[in-house]
């Protein structure tokens, strides 16, 4: 046969194997589906397995030159390419192997390779030595898949209930194995294999590593070897052996030995039981439904010579090795036979059933019953196996009911051997030699045997048959309920055999039959039947005349003799003072005598125990009295065993709180422990002195173990607090100082005659400790010293003993250091893996010490805030503290490091596990011991790396499976299971809180990150890579990542939800925290793709917990969130595409199939991918479906009925409960809840109370029903808001931080419509709840911003601008937006009054949705005004404007409810909701052409309501401008009141409705307009972030508002105009100080720019002389001041143009050109600014010249007749700046500066025209343009530095757009402005040269007006007017004109406005005034001006 010569990784011995059981297992006992077939194959695959069992490959010179051969050329290993190199050391280890355990070369080296493979998975072991544990690990794999196939078979035992396909596959199977010899290979294989040889063989090979590796080791051999036999044993139970099986099975059984004791070890008890199970044929009695086809089977009747050879195999006369056993065989055998004869077929059987006498008789000799009772029985595994119970039962029964005559041999010569021993004991002479003991040791066997009994069977029902008798008590009721039936024979027979035994009873077996009734009655209804019997017996003989019952098993005759027990031992009770106390004499009681004592009490303790109405029945029979005799008897000189019984009996009476008070009286008043010293009394009495001088002489304890058991009992039952009242202070503290100092603390120093003692005397004290201080809860008064009266005097009381002990605890005292020292001495024993008498004992100590300090630290917290409340003397020292003492063994401080040493134990003592697992968690919330702590664990390495394992074991775990309801713990495995669970739990929840305290901590530790260097420098690897050992991370990867691969997804979320729950959140720690972050998120990435294998399984469904599953999902879309976003910073494109895609793709998937898959799997999916070749199916997006995962509804608790109590002082007693738990989370706690109301229900007083009790606990249950449902619903709505929180997070992220280039615009789109349907849909159906409508609002907000800004980015880039393609707008369908825009209102409306900071987010939202259908900036081309007027109304509607007319009939369609809406919260509520809201109105206004919502606004006295609100922020704003403001709220709030009544102001209707409602008169009141902080001073104050605006910023952030508002309202009132312009102008004069300081200011920044461009505005449309008229009703003084505000803005606003026009200009621009930062921005924004400031002051000057005249002559002059040009700097500025109204001619402006203007205008028009033309090329050929020139077109737009280079080209060339469009822009508005100030200065000057040099007269200086005046002022009604107005106009100083002066004006003229001015003029109005303005005005002007000045006037 060829050797394959590829070597298996996995090794062939192990890997496969271990699948095979995986396998089988699931299939068989977890019930999987679809296993069945993968069953079938592995099967196949490992049938040679099964037929040669545990045999292995042979070695061969080929395989051994191959691997000789290894280190040179290399080995092939299987699934990697090319050969390996093996190191040397490797293959000599190989050989080692290979000879000896006698395999395969090959195969040896593939156990090295798996070894090392696995090598971390179990720390401190060599390869060889994890190879050695995988070599009978592979073993015990076969052995168990074969356990298990068999005993998933049908047959006449039992059944596992499987499918009909399964149990036919294993049974064909089987019986295969069987045909081929698989009993005589088992039988070989359990005589060879034997655990010491193995040792031995291993130990020469230093095969063997350290204890725990021998424990593994010996374990692994001896499961092989059980499971061998129990396959055997398996089979013999369903279906019978073939007679050669059944021959050589008990060939076997003749060689077998005994151990030590004389009992069978578990292997060949299996085998022994399998062999009787063969021949039994007693469960054809029991007529099951297949009992013919069973017959059909059964050998023993179909085949003769079956019968024939077994039959002659057990006559035949060889004893075998154990005689016991061959009786049991033979006894078994009888039995079938005696069974046999008396069925039809067993006739033909003759020869063969008549010697069953024979045999019986022969087994009798064997001692049949002692050998059952000592070699099986005394097994340890016997009561580990329902079935052996069951065999063992029916032999004893069978027995008893079968060989009737056999019994009464039995009992007749019991008869004669007790006359024998009678008379023997009379004469004194030797006992007989021919005694046999076997009635005697039946009843042994039978009350050993039933009180062994587990599982709940309760066998021993069988020998109680109820009497008429029964039928009628009140107790459980009839022979297993069912009635006057008649029960059947055997029951009858047995019932029988008990009674009469009784009655027939010889004195030698008074004691066994004692025994024999303490077995029959264990159990509930056994014990109340045994009961029964003692009670009848005893009623029969009660007319007996000395009152001594006649029949001594009765309850009469125990009691009586009890009671004269006490009455002669009472007599000599000695005097404690008495010299011979010390040696009383021990008249009183026999040891025959005691033996029966001992055993009647035992039986009568093991009857209360089970039946409390026996209990109380005896305790309170007068005559008897139980408890009273007892008692009396411990004060008696009795042998301390007794002493104990009785102790223990009146523990059981203690189990009735009933019985217990009243016990403790008795006890206090008997003294038993003396807790009153009698004066004078010399020495103490009582069991204090019988530990200290009897027991310890004895070395034996019993007594005080049986007052500890009392105690233990007692505390449970009842503490009273006034114990002893009135002899001592009453409590229970004597006997606790008791227990403690003579008990507790002395135990370890005590001597022992049975070592075990020690600990069990240990254990028993611990037990009543841990018992008090567990029902302990802290309380005020435990802390106040109070007093009680004693004979007099005052004395200081007890504290309650869980105080005492509390305060022992939390002191360095001797009882903690011995518990401490004692869980040392545990953690050492438990570490030698080797067993020592007590070590049960000892667990339990440990146990107890573990729930001590457990329970310390959680009390201690209440206990020491209460110490400090009271502010009494004790010193306490926080235990945790305390634990970090040092050891005084050990010399170092290693207390807590020996109790995490326990965790290294889960598998063997889970419960200590537990316990430290809890303990640990609760010292993890102190930060600084978890700084020692690092320092503890990592201090010594071989301890690190053990608790390192202990750890990793407990997490490990992987059977956990949650049950939902704990009390459920009658499985051991089953508790077991859910401890381990629990201790995961605890270990993951440690992690979670280390986690959040600052480095080095634990779990740093744990999770295997660097604690000495710093964290984020660790590189986590898999375990075993660079010598990296297993962490816990490892552990809980690996249980998250069970089943990832599967379809069905990660099998933790379903076994264990709250498990896997915490799992991911410790994950989601991990990767959030900044120095965890790196390395743990490369690691997960790259070795454990993690979250891809995870995600891709969203949503996790578990009907059951839907809570669990949430939290999972979100701490996984929490860690996935930051992935995402890690990914993208770092540019791992494709991770990141990974992720993208599996969260957003709505194509279905196909992803390779994992390695872990079967081939099936992978088969099926090719063919359904082949069917979807074509047709490809939508699937509902990843994101969508974890949203659907999300139930919005939730039900919530109905409210309290209530009968008893007050509603609302429950609800105020459950709110005082409410507490916040470790997750934040505010729940009520139900206990504390449950000890309030039961302690309202104890208070009741009176009868009433008492008889409407259980109504009362009734409710108080409903109440508590309702609070845990409560808590249930808070849980539920906390994990749907984490659960919708992560999602959106993720969400979020998935749209900010990823490239934008991965999702396409478009996909992009359609992926947030998507979501949008799918939240609005889920909010807004009829139950969702409202705790979870904000994050909703959040999302919306979110999506809705990023569909805006997809939509607008995707026009910008050309796309679907061309009046609204077919689809309508962008990719994403108009139909598609409208509903969005429906869903957003509908989600709006329902939010109703409430929710108001949610509708921000809705508002915003909103917003942005509107903003879509805004259209962007176009360029202006300055060619579109050419377009005729009719083109333009006849172009077809584009896109925007469609869509925001149908947008418009949307909101419309809603009416009034949303008007309301939006409007309430733009008046009240929240600043930002208000403002969004507000926001909102402005944008609809502005695109509600029918001005419907502007009628509703003014119509239901909303814009009035806001209107007058302006003066009471007002205050508000004034605040504002101190230098440091407290916040700028209002002012944000004031921005957004100004800018929508601006927008309402824009049209005419608003604008007069705003009048109407008095808003100028509200802004005249406002105060703040006249604060204008002191630039200079304030100018220091600015903060550094710059994020606070300076308070000159801040200032005017406040008036330009009302500047704009004022500006519009003049714009657009046309009819009510001059009512408009009277009120602003009002407005001007009350703030007339300002405005003026304003219009003088130095400074002229870009801030005072924008204020004076306002200004001016306003003034040149309102400080006219004709708006006065408007206010008629002023009086003349009023008036005079009034015209002097006017004429002082007029002269302020000259002398500013002379500033501006002039020289000044020069330097501002230079100026913004210095500044810091976007200078170009910058000089744009001045120059609007300045030209606006000219334009607005020359349309003022032209306002005045119109509005004085319509003629040159009559019209005012504004500028003197001066034709010279602002001279150089120094002079313009005295000249022009000068603001000091003077009559000196010189000081008014002059014409030149009117001239100067004109030329710079027309210098500037040109330049910006040029500037525009080349800005439109370059927008034109866009893409073109050299990268240079678009980097520095992005540069304004982009911050920081560096920030052009990181965007992309797509991103730059639209940002490069933007900014040319801004520029074009700019530049129109610049070329709007010069051409109208071209066009007002030529205006200005005409009409002052035509005066001038037409109507103007050069006059006598001593004239003082101008004829012109006069003229002027008669035309004017109001003569004071026309003189103020006159002085206005020419009054500036004009008065003096002299000819020279008019020459000179000419000259300067012409001079200055020459040909090329005029041909540069004409120039503009060919440019520009074509398309623009008036056409030809220019031209006209020019001409007459040119006229002027050629013909002066003669």
């Amino acid at each position: 046969m060829a050797v394959q010569m590829a070597v298996n990784s996995g090794a062939s011995l192990w890997g496969p194997l271990k699948e095979l059981w995986e396998t089988v297992d699931g299939a068989v006992l977890r019930r999987q589906p679809e296993s069945v077939h993968l069953l079938d194959l592995q099967l196949k695959k490992h049938k040679p397995h099964f037929l040669s069992l545990f045999k292995n490959p042979p070695k061969s010179a080929e395989q051994r030159e191959k691997v000789r051969k290894a280190s040179t050329e290399g080995i092939a290993i299987q699934g990697q390419q090319g050969s390996r190199l093996l190191p040397e050391q490797l293959l000599t280890e190989a050989f080692i192997l290979s000879d000896l355990f006698d395999i395969g070369e090959l195969t040896a080296l593939e156990l090295l390779l798996a070894g090392e493979h696995q090598q971390p998975h179990f720390p401190g072991l060599t390869r060889g030595l994890v190879g050695v544990l995988l070599y009978w690990d592979g073993k015990l794999c076969v052995a168990n898949s074969l356990r298990t196939l068999i005993q998933s078979r049908q047959g006449k035992t039992f059944t596992l209930d499987l499918s009909g396909e399964l149990v036919a596959l294993t049974t064909r199977f089987t019986d295969e194995l069987m045909s081929q010899g698989l009993t005589k290979r088992i039988l070989t294989l359990v005589s060879e294999i034997n655990v010491t040889r193995e040792f031995e063989r291993l130990q020469k090979e230093r095969g063997l590593g350290n204890e725990k590796h021998r424990k593994m080791v010996s374990d692994l051999i001896k499961e092989c070897r059980q499971a061998l036999a129990d396959s055997l044993f398996s089979w013999t139970c369903q279906s019978p052996l073939t007679k050669d099986d059944t021959l050589a099975l008990i060939g076997h059984l003749e060689t077998v030995t005994a151990q030590a004791d004389g009992s069978l070890d578990s292997v060949n008890l299996a085998l022994v039981m399998a062999l009787l199970y063969c021949l039994d044929v007693s469960f054809l009695e029991q007529g099951t439904e297949d009992r013919e086809d069973l017959l059909q089977v059964l050998p023993l009747l179909t085949e003769r010579q079956y019968v024939s050879a077994v039959h002659s195999r057990l006559m035949d006369g060889q004893p075998w090795k154990l005689p016991g056993l061959q009786a049991v065989c033979r006894l078994a055998w009888a039995l079938s036979l005696r069974i046999l004869s008396q069925l039809p077929q067993g006739s033909a059987l003759l020869e063969f059933t008549e010697s069953d006498e024979a045999l019986t008789d022969q087994a009798l000799l064997g001692d049949v019953f002692l050998f059952m009772k000592e070699g099986m029985l005394g097994c340890e595994s016997f009561s580990n196996d329902e079935f052996h119970i069951r065999r063992l039962h029916s032999l004893i029964t069978d027995f008893l009911a079968l060989m009737p005559m056999k019994v009464k041999q039995l009992l007749n010569r019991a008869d004669e051997d007790a006359r024998l021993v009678h008379m023997s004991l009379q004469m004194d002479s030797e006992l007989p030699s021919s005694l046999r003991k076997d009635l005697d040791h039946l009843m042994a066997l039978i009350g050993e045997f039933y009180s062994k009994e587990l599982f709940g069977l309760e066998l021993g029902l069988e020998y109680w048959c109820p009497t008429e008798s029964l039928q009628h008590t009140s107790l459980q009721g009839s022979y297993l309920g069912m009635a006057l039936q008649r029960p059947p024979h055997k029951q009858v027979v047995l019932s029988k055999f008990v009674r009469q035994m009784g009655d027939l009873l010889p004195s030698t077996l008074y004691i066994p039959y004692l025994r024999m009734l303490k077995g029959l009655a264990n159990g509930p209804q056994c014990s109340h039947y045994c009961f029964s019997l003692l009670k009848t017996n005893g009623a029969t003989h009660s007319d007996n005349i000395q009152g001594v019952s006649g029949s001594p098993v009765s309850w009469e005759h125990f009691f009586h003799s009890l009671m004269l027990y006490h009455e002669n031992l009472r007599r000599d009770l000695p005097n404690p003072d008495a010299a011979h106390y010390r040696h009383p004499p021990l008249r009183g009681i026999t040891q025959r005598e005691l033996d029966g004592l001992t055993s009647f009490l035992q039986l009568l303790t093991t009857i209360i125990t089970w039946s409390e109405n026996a209990r109380l029945a005896l305790c309170e029979h007068p005559q008897w009295t139980p408890v009273v005799v007892m008692l009396g008897l411990l004060q008696c000189s009795v042998p301390p065993v007794l002493k104990a019984e009785l102790l223990l009996c009146l523990a059981a009476f203690g189990k009735s709180p009933e019985i217990a008070a009243s016990l403790w009286q008795s006890l206090e008043y008997t003294q038993v422990l003396q807790t009153v010293r009698a004066p004078g009394q010399r020495q103490a009495a009582g069991i204090e002195v019988e530990l200290n001088e009897i027991e310890s002489s004895c070395e034996e304890y019993p007594l005080t173990r049986g007052f500890c058991h009392l105690m233990s009992t007692l505390v449970e039952s009842s503490l009273p607090v006034n114990l002893g009242a009135g002899l001592r202070v009453p409590g229970f503290q004597p006997y606790l100082t008791f227990l403690r100092d003579s008990v507790f603390l002395p135990f370890p120093t005590r001597a022992y005659r049975r070592p075990a003692e020690k600990w069990e005397v240990a254990d028993a004290a611990l037990e009543v400790f841990h018992k008090l201080l567990r029902d302990y809860e802290p309380q005020p008064s435990d802390f106040v010293q109070e007093m009680v009266e004693l004979q007099g005097e005052q004395v200081p009381a007890h504290k309650p003993p869980g105080h005492t002990i509390m305060f022992h605890l939390l002191n360095d005292s001797p009882m903690l250091t011995l518990c401490l020292s004692l869980l040392e001495e545990g953690v050492r024993q438990l570490d030698t893996y080797a067993p020592f008498p007590g070590k049960k004992n000892l667990e339990s100590a440990v146990l107890h010490c573990l729930c001590l300090v457990d329970l310390a630290l959680q009390k201690e917290v209440v206990y020491m805030d209460l110490l400090r409340e009271s502010q009494s003397s004790l010193l306490v020292s926080p235990l945790e503290q305390l634990l970090q003492g040092v050891s005084p063994q050990t010399r170092r401080a290693d207390h807590i490091v020996n109790i995490a040493r326990y965790l290294y134990h889960n598998s063997s003592n889970p419960d200590a596990a537990f316990h430290s697992a809890k303990i640990l968690r609760h010292i993890a919330n102190y930060p600084n011991i978890q700084m020692r702590l690092v320092g503890d664990f990592t201090h010594d390495q071989t301890v690190s790396d053990k608790l390192m394992a202990g750890f990793v074991e407990c997490l490990d775990n992987e059977e956990a499976e949650e049950t939902t309801e704990k009390g459920d713990d009658s499985d051991p495995l089953k508790k077991t299971a859910r401890i381990r669970h629990e201790t995961q739990i605890h270990i993951l929840n440690l992690l979670i809180t280390s986690l959040e305290l600052k480095t080095p901590n634990l779990a740093l530790y744990l999770l295997g990150y660097e604690v000495k260097k710093p964290v984020s420098s660790t590189t986590l690897q898999d375990p075993g890579v660079l010598g990296c050992s297993r962490s816990c991370l490892h552990a809980i990867l690996s249980l998250l990542q069970r089943g990832t691969e599967r379809r069905s997804g990660p099998v933790l979320t379903h076994q264990a939800p709250h498990l896997a729950e915490l799992c991911y959140q410790v994950i989601y720690q991990l990767c959030a925290c900044s120095d965890t972050s790196g390395p743990t998120m490369r690691y997960l990435r790259t070795s454990q793709d993690f979250l891809f294998s995870h995600l891709q399984h969203l949503p996790f469904i578990l009907p059951g917990n839907q809570i669990a599953a949430l939290s999972q999902m979100s701490w996984l879309m929490k860690t996935a969130a930051i992935e995402l976003r890690v990914t993208s910073l770092n540019r791992q494109r494709s991770h990141t595409q990974r992720l993208v895609s599996l969260l957003l793709d709505d194509q279905p998937h196909t992803q390779p199939a994992a390695d872990g898959e079967s081939y099936m799997e992978e088969e099926s999916r090719l063919v359904s991918g082949f069917l979807h070749f074509d047709t490809v199916s939508k699937v509902r997006r990843k994101l969508l479906s974890v949203l659907d995962a999300i139930e919005f509804s939730q039900d919530m608790p109905e409210l309290l009925q209530l009968d008893f109590f007050e509603r609302t002082q429950i609800e105020q007693v459950i709110a005082n409960c409410e507490h916040v738990n470790q997750q934040g989370r505010t729940v009520c706690n139900v206990k504390l809840l449950h000890r309030v109301l039961v302690a309202e229900v104890n208070a009741l007083q009176g009868m009433a109370a008492i008889g409407q009790r259980p109504l009362l606990m009734e409710e108080v249950n409903s109440i508590l029903q309702q609070v845990v449902e409560r808590n249930r619903v808070r849980r539920s709505l906390t994990a749907k808001r984490h659960a919708l929180q992560s999602w959106r997070s993720l969400v979020e992220t998935l749209l900010i931080a990823c490239p934008a280039d991965l999702i396409p615009a478009d996909d992009r789109q359609l992926i947030i419509r998507d979501l949008l349907l799918d939240l609005h849909d889920k909010v807004l159906s009829e139950d969702a709840a409202g705790e979870l409508m904000p994050i909703v609002a959040g999302a919306v907000f979110t999506l809705t911003a990023h569909l805006s800004q997809s939509v607008l980015s995707e026009q910008q880039q050309g796309v679907g601008l061309e009046g609204g393609a077919s689809s309508g707008f962008a990719s994403i369908a108009n139909s598609a937006l409208h509903l969005i825009l429906r869903k957003l209102l509908d989600f709006i409306l329902c939010t109703g009054g409430g929710y108001q900071r949610l509708r921000a987010h809705l508002y915003g939202s909103l917003l942005y949705y509107l903003q879509i259908a805004q259209k962007p900036d176009e360029p202006d081309t300055l060619q579109t005004a050419g377009k005729a007027m009719w083109d333009r109304l006849t172009a077809p509607e584009d896109g925007f404007s469609k869509l925001q007319r149908e947008n418009l009939a949307i909101i419309e369609s809603y009416g009034k409810s949303l008007m309301d809406v939006v409007c309430r919260d733009a008046c009240d509520g929240h600043e930002s909701s208000r403002m969004l809201a507000l926001a909102v109105l402005d944008r609809i206004l502005s695109i509600d052409r029918q001005n419907q919502w502007l009628v509703y606004i003014c119509n239901s006295g909303y814009l009035r309501s806001l209107v007058e609100s302006l003066r009471q922020d007002d205050t508000a704003l004034q605040s504002l401008l101190a230098p440091q403001p407290p916040l700028l709220k209002p002012l944000y709030i004031y921005e957004s009141k100004m800018a929508l009544l601006t927008r309402v102001a824009k049209t005419g209707q608003g604008a007069v409705e705003l009048l109407c409602c008095g808003l100028v008169t509200q802004l005249i009141e406002c105060q703040v307009f006249d604060m204008v902080p002191d630039s200079d001073a304030h100018r220091l104050m600015r903060d550094p972030s710059g994020f606070i605006p300076s308070p000159l910023d801040r200032y005017r952030q406040i008036l330009l508002p009302t500047l704009r508002l004022f500006q519009v309202i003049l714009t657009s009132t046309t009819v009510n105009h001059q009512q408009g312009a009277a009120q602003v102008l009002q407005w001007l004069i009350v703030h007339a100080d300002t405005i003026q300081s304003l219009l003088r200011s130095q400074e002229l920044s870009m801030g005072a720019l924008q204020e004076l461009s306002l200004i001016t505005g306003i003034i040149s449309k309102t400080a006219l002389p004709g708006v006065l008229e408007m206010g008629g009703e002023l009086n003349s003084p009023a008036l005079l001041e009034f015209q002097g505000h006017i004429n002082r803005f007029q002269r302020l606003c000259l002398s500013l143009l002379g500033r501006l026009a002039g020289s000044e200009r020069e330097r501002l621009l230079k100026q913004a050109e210095m500044a810091p930062g976007d200078s170009a921005e910058r000089r744009e924004e001045m120059e609007v600014a300045m030209q606006q400031v000219c334009a607005n002051i020359m349309e003022y000057c032209q306002a005045l010249l119109l509005q004085s005249s319509a003629q040159a002559q009559f019209s005012i002059c504004l500028f003197s007749p001066s034709g010279s040009e602002p001279a150089g700097r120094d002079g313009g500025r005295t000249d022009l700046s000068s603001t000091v109204p003077s009559v000196l001619y010189s000081r008014a402006p002059s014409l030149g500066l009117i001239l100067y203007l004109l030329k710079n205008s027309t210098a500037d028009f040109f330049r910006f025209h040029q500037s525009h033309r080349q800005s439109l090329g370059k927008l034109q050929s866009l893409d073109q343009l050299p990268p240079e020139e678009l980097k520095e077109l992005c540069q304004g737009l982009v911050s920081g530095p560096g920030g052009v280079d990181k965007i992309s080209s797509v991103q730059r060339s639209l940002l490069a757009k933007r900014r040319l469009v801004q520029l074009i822009n700019n530049r129109a508005k610049l070329l709007a402005l010069c051409s109208y100030v071209i066009e007002t200065c030529l205006f200005v000057l005409w009409r002052h040269l035509e005066y001038y040099l037409l109507h103007c007269t050069p006059t006598d200086p001593k004239d003082s007006l101008l004829p012109g005046a006069g003229v002027f002022r008669s035309r004017l009604t109001d003569d004071s007017f026309g003189a103020l107005h006159g002085g206005g106009g020419r009054g500036l100083g004009l008065s003096r004109v002299s000819q020279q002066d008019l020459d000179q004006l000419q000259s300067d003229m012409a001079a200055g406005f020459g040909e090329a001015l005029q041909k540069k003029l004409q120039e503009v109005e060919g440019l520009y005034s074509q398309v623009r303005s008036r056409y030809t005005f220019i031209q006209a002007l020019v001409r007459r001006i040119r006229g002027l000045l050629r013909h002066r006037k003669s």
